[in-house]
Parts: structure tokens; C-alpha cells; sequence
């Protein structure tokens, strides 16, 4: 008789469940691929790949990059297969049984998730009605149960907002169990915490490739912490954990950042551009935004959701989650893109679709 371990059952399972959408903005990915000098490198780095062999350096030379340029040392450096990963061995390093994790409602869905699967006890704190972090009651709530991490996201996913860094160095004062801020969309807008690391040795930072860079296939992420953070969650990785191919297309990224810095002005470009036109719109409330999506809230979400899906446009609807009841999230693509959801939306909220 088969005896899966106590629980299994009822884990929550995150969908990534996807159809042939003729414009898909449900995933806050990059509407675009590689910039073509980045694409170049790449495709030159991985013709001269040892395919039979194990990685070897090419998660150092990535980690003295990142490192550098954040005048850190390559020992503050952890890499993973995108920042999801990492959040999952934090939360086991930091959980166990008779361990509390505290984190905010709404935020993404993956930190309950990953809590559960460290054996943990979760507690959610909700936001405010705008999704205002409520740093006090954060606070009051991670001292009240004892918690051994604090997570944030910042900026939000799904819902946007940013935390000012003030009130995440609050934060970081006021907790004293390890402190992760998981920076995703950072670059979107928004100040880093890897600012406070050297006055808070809990702060832990983690960032991802796949959203401002494009990298959503090839999974890589990594973590900013303290040297002793670093080796103390290292130890729960697998050997060779991230492949070669993944390393060393995220190296010739990260060397032309650069390259992608008109492609983020754009999409905050975008962004701004059609939060404005949102706002136009009759019975539609759209909230501000510091990442590559926008979250909007209307009594007819549901419906919304299948006029876009019936046109081939996807877009997140979070149905009746918490804290996200008549809300949709999405993504910015390209201009054009943009400019065919929008109509699609605006016809609709006018009652002419």
C-alpha cells in the first residue's frame, strides 16, 4: 500500500495551466525575447558548452558579477532556478516544525505554498484596503508569534504597490527573526533593501532574471544575504541544482544589463501610459503600480475575464482569492498589445462588447 507523506493531499497547487493565447498577459513575463547583441553572445557562449560535463565555475563567474556590482562579495551571493526556488530554501532553512513564518495578504500565492512544504505554520497578515503594507501590524505579528522569517514583497505581486525603504528599514529594525524581501520587480521602480544589508545582517534579498530580463525559461534567480545566510541555505540545494545552459545565458545577461535598460523604460513607459487611460473608465478602479503589471478591480472581473479570454487575450483573474475578489492583473506587452487589450477593456466597461 502506497503511504504519501501526511498532507499531500490537500497542498495547494499553483496552475501553470496555459492555452494558445493570441496575446498573453497573465504571467507578467517580457513581451520580448533576447535583445539581438545579447541573443548573439548567447548563442556563441553555448557552442562552446562541455555538454558531458558537470557545471563547474560558471555559478562563481555569475556570483562575482552580481556581487561587484553591488560592491558585495561573491560569499553575500547564492544562486538558484529563479527567485521561486530560493524562497522555497529559505523557507525550509528558516521553518520546521514548531517554526512560524509570517507574510503579507495579498502577495504571491507561492509563499503559503512553500511554507507548507517546510513544515511550517504560516500567518498571513492582510494588507490595508489600498494594499498599503501595515508595517506596525507586521511588526506586532511576527514579535506576538515568535516567527523565525518575515517576508515581503516588494514591489507587491499581484497588487503593485511599493513599500517605501524607509518603512522596510523599519521593518528590518523592529524584526528580530530573518527578514526577506523578495525584489522580483525591482527594477520596475522602486528602491533596493540590499542598501539596509550592511546595518541589518537578517535582511535577505532576493531577485530574479526572469521578468526585467526576459528570462522566465531558463529559471534563474539569486540571493544577496549575509555569508553565513548563504552557506547555511546552500546546504539545503541539490548538488549541480542549475544547469550550464541556464548559467551561462544569466552571465552574458547580466554583463548586458545595459541592453535591456530602454526595454524597462518602455514598459514603465507603458505602464504609466495606460494607468492613466484605466483610470477613463467607467466602474473601474486601477491601482498604482511600481512592477511590469497593472491590478484593476471592477464588480464585472468575471465577465471582463471571458470577453478578453474569448478574444484570445489572457489576463490573471483571481476570482474570489483573498483580499482579491474582482480583480484582474495585467501584465504590460508590447505596444501594440496594449493598445488591442485596452480598447478590448474600455469597449466593454462601455457596454459596447
Amino acid at each position: 500500500m502506497l503511504q504519501f507523506r501526511a498532507g499531500l493531499a490537500e497542498m495547494p497547487v499553483y496552475d501553470v495551466t496555459e492555452r494558445d493565447w493570441k496575446i498573453k498577459i497573465n504571467a507578467n513575463e517580457s513581451s520580448l525575447n533576447l535583445p539581438p547583441l545579447v541573443e548573439e553572445r548567447v548563442l556563441s557562449r553555448l557552442s562552446s558548452i562541455a555538454f558531458n560535463r558537470y557545471p563547474n565555475d560558471e555559478g562563481d563567474q555569475l556570483r562575482e558579477q552580481i556581487a561587484s556590482s553591488l560592491h558585495l562579495k561573491k560569499e553575500n551571493v547564492c544562486l538558484g532556478n529563479g527567485s521561486s526556488e530560493i524562497i522555497e530554501k529559505i523557507c525550509y532553512a528558516f521553518g520546521g516544525s514548531g517554526h512560524t513564518i509570517v507574510y503579507p495578504e495579498p502577495s504571491f500565492s507561492m509563499y503559503r505554498i512553500y511554507v507548507e512544504m517546510a513544515g511550517a505554520e504560516g500567518i498571513a497578515v492582510p494588507t490595508r484596503k489600498d494594499y498599503r503594507g501595515d508595517v506596525k501590524k507586521f511588526v506586532s505579528t511576527v514579535q506576538e508569534r515568535k516567527a523565525s522569517l518575515a517576508i515581503i514583497c516588494n514591489p507587491n505581486n499581484p497588487t503593485g504597490n511599493f513599500l517605501p525603504l524607509h518603512d522596510v528599514a523599519y521593518l528590518a529594525h523592529h524584526l528580530d527573526c530573518a527578514f526577506l524581501v523578495d525584489e522580483a520587480y525591482i527594477e520596475f521602480g522602486g528602491s533596493s533593501a540590499v542598501s539596509l544589508m550592511k546595518h541589518f545582517p537578517n535582511v535577505i534579498v532576493a531577485r530574479t532574471f526572469s521578468k526585467a530580463f526576459g528570462l522566465a525559461s531558463a529559471r534563474v534567480g539569486y540571493m544577496l544575504a549575509a555569508p553565513e545566510v548563504v552557506q547555511m541555505v546552500s546546504r539545503v540545494y541539490m548538488p549541480y541544482h542549475l544547469n550550464v545552459l541556464s548559467l551561462v545565458t544569466a552571465d552574458i545577461v547580466y554583463q548586458m544589463r545595459d541592453e535591456y535598460a530602454p526595454r524597462i523604460a518602455m514598459t514603465i513607459s507603458e505602464r504609466q501610459r495606460l494607468e492613466e487611460q484605466l483610470k477613463e473608465l467607467p466602474g473601474l478602479t486601477v491601482y498604482p503600480s511600481r512592477t511590469n503589471f497593472l491590478l484593476v478591480k471592477c464588480d464585472c472581473a468575471a465577465a471582463l475575464n471571458e470577453a478578453l479570454a474569448a478574444q484570445g487575450i489572457g489576463v490573471r483573474c483571481f476570482g474570489e482569492a483573498p483580499g482579491l475578489a474582482n480583480c484582474l492583473r495585467i501584465s504590460i506587452g508590447s505596444r501594440e498589445e496594449n493598445d488591442i487589450w485596452f480598447k478590448s477593456v474600455k469597449d466593454f466597461m462601455e457596454g459596447r462588447s
